[in-house]
Formats: structure tokens, C-alpha cells, sequence
């Protein structure tokens, strides 16, 4: 009989040398399951073991050490007494290692925007975000049965998406409740990554596992929200513009609609936009220049401020501008 059909009968160390650190469950192989008495099982540094025997989870060991097996399997006899059943044992054990130890900077990002409604301009947005997390399996039999299965191993990138599913789900429903507007969402990151994180920890729980902690490491707003928040940002700018110059939004946009029609039209009707703008110009010049009766202006200056603003803005020329302005100088 073949010496090695024996070997497998024999005692023998069980162990999980050199574990990787992706690797979160290692089923430790053996020839049909049958670990025989007298096998030392030895657990390492962030190590954890599950016995399985017959079928069902038997015993969790945690601590480190060397550890002696005993089971209903005996040598050579078993193995004897089976020849007619292919030399398999009924009595089957299984081993299972775990990691203990904390599994960290495992990264995270949403597959598909998020979207929402700004609270504070009413637009849709459509967000992106990414973080890092770190995690640790805390009951070994939950993380079994509900996660890893009967695998012979189980690494993080296959638990990564299951992961990332509740992250990215519970991240949409907390930007629709807590109502941070773009504006505010990349100064409210912290707050935000830990109402994700208190959320989160119970969706770990009924993983078998333990969110140690959880960062939303930064965000990006699709094109469209961009453009958006481009156009928001334009019209504030101009608005404040406009006041400086002491025109409001609805003036400034006018003679600016002004301009721009004189300078696409030709000839005769160029000339009368030219007119038109100039006419339209000289009414807000002159309501800015009167002065009620025994009324001293507090900034004799302002109007040329005003008047240079108009001139940055582009709604006047530069020789407009210096014709008005040797105008109100020659009145000083």
C-alpha cells in the first residue's frame, strides 16, 4: 500500500503561516477534512480559528497558542475500517482561520452619482464621492453565514462591493436629510462622515464585522451641477458688480443686451442701437449725477467709480468712459 495514503492518517501541525493581508478567511487544507488526534493547531498574531465539525461551527478560538486536537478520527484504523467507503471518515472537521487584526485604508467610491436637491437653490445635483474606511470581523460565526459562506477563502475585494453597496445607499440618504447645499458639503465633511459612520456600524454588525472608522475623503460634482453652480456663481458676481456701479441686476443685464445688439448690427440700425444704447446710458449717467437741491454727495468721486465699473464690466467704451469722465471732471 502507497506510504503516502498513511502520511495523511498521521498527526500533524495545523497553522496559518505568512497570512496576507487581504486574506480574511483561510480554510486550512487536508486530504477529505480528517484531522486526526494528536494534530497541533497553532494560532498566531491576529488570528482567529473556527472549528466546523460534522457540519457546524463547534468552537471559536481567539487566543494565541498551540492547541491539541482530539476527534473521533483515530490513525490507521480509521483509514483501515473505511477501505470500502474510498477511505473517507464520516467525521469530518473542518478548520477555518480568521484575521483578527484591524483590516485598514481599505478605499471606497461611489460607482453611480448621487443624486439630490440642493436645499438652498432648488437644483438637482449629482454627486460623486470617495473616502477610506477600516473594519475588523468581531463574530466570526455571523461573518460565516451571512458573508464568507462556505469558501475555502474569502479576501477584501470580494467583500468590497458588498460593502460599498450600504455605504454608497446610506450616503444618498443622509445628504437628502441633513440638507448641505454644494456649498456647504465639502466644509461639512466631517460632520457628515460621521453620521455615515454611526449608520454604517450597524449595517457592519449584521456582516459580523466592525467599522473602526469610516472618512469621506472628498467629493465631485457632475458636469451638469457644475455648470449649474458656474452660472449661480456668474450671476452673484454680476449682481455685486452692478451694485458697486449703483445699478441693480435687471440695469446691468439691459445695457449689456444693449451693446452686445449694436455690435452684431451694420450701417444705419447699428447706428440706432448705438443710439439707443448711448440714450439709455445718458438716463442712468444723469439719474446718478442729480443732485437734490442743498444736498452735498458724501463722495464727490463716486460717480466716476461707478462709471469705471460700467467700463470694466464692458457695457461702455473707453471712449465713452473718458468723454463722461472729462465731463464730470470739468463740473469739479
Amino acid at each position: 500500500m502507497n506510504l503516502s495514503f498513511f502520511k495523511n492518517q498521521l498527526a500533524s501541525v495545523i497553522e496559518w503561516p505568512n497570512p496576507q493581508l487581504w486574506v480574511l478567511l483561510y480554510k486550512f487544507p487536508s486530504v477529505n477534512d480528517e484531522i486526526k488526534n494528536a494534530s497541533k493547531l497553532i494560532i498566531g498574531p491576529g488570528q482567529g480559528v473556527m472549528l466546523v465539525y460534522e457540519g457546524v461551527i463547534t468552537d471559536i478560538l481567539t487566543d494565541e497558542g498551540i492547541y491539541t486536537l482530539e476527534t473521533d478520527n483515530h490513525p490507521f484504523i480509521t483509514t483501515l475500517l473505511k477501505l470500502r467507503t474510498a477511505f473517507e471518515s464520516e467525521h469530518k472537521l473542518k478548520i477555518y482561520f480568521y484575521r483578527v487584526a484591524d483590516n485598514t485604508n481599505q478605499n471606497w467610491g461611489t460607482a453611480n452619482a448621487i443624486k439630490y436637491v440642493d436645499p438652498v437653490y432648488n437644483f438637482p445635483v449629482e454627486l460623486g464621492a470617495n473616502g477610506s474606511f477600516s473594519y475588523r470581523i468581531t463574530d466570526p460565526k455571523l461573518f460565516f453565514s451571512e458573508t464568507a459562506g462556505l469558501s475555502d477563502s474569502y479576501i477584501t475585494t470580494q467583500a468590497k462591493p458588498l460593502i460599498q453597496s450600504r455605504i454608497t445607499q446610506t450616503l444618498a440618504t443622509q445628504l437628502a436629510t441633513a440638507k448641505f447645499s454644494y456649498q456647504q458639503i465639502d466644509a461639512q465633511l466631517g460632520l457628515l462622515s460621521d453620521r455615515l459612520k454611526e449608520v454604517l456600524s450597524a449595517e457592519f454588525t449584521h456582516l459580523g464585522l466592525m467599522l473602526n472608522d469610516f472618512r469621506i475623503n472628498g467629493t465631485v460634482f457632475d458636469k451638469g451641477t457644475q455648470d449649474r453652480i458656474n452660472t449661480i456663481a456668474d450671476v452673484t458676481a454680476e449682481t455685486e458688480a452692478a451694485k458697486t456701479g449703483g445699478l441693480n441686476f435687471v440695469d446691468m443685464e439691459k445695457l449689456k443686451a444693449l451693446r452686445d445688439a449694436a455690435k452684431n448690427q451694420g450701417g444705419m440700425s447699428g447706428a440706432a442701437m448705438q443710439i439707443g444704447a448711448g440714450l439709455a446710458l445718458s438716463k442712468i449717467f444723469n439719474a446718478q449725477e442729480e443732485v437734490p437741491p442743498g444736498t452735498e454727495t458724501s463722495d464727490p468721486m463716486l460717480p466716476l467709480h461707478n462709471l469705471k465699473q460700467l467700463l470694466d464690466e464692458k457695457i461702455i467704451t473707453q471712449e465713452e468712459f473718458d468723454a463722461k469722465k472729462k465731463e464730470w471732471l470739468d463740473k469739479l
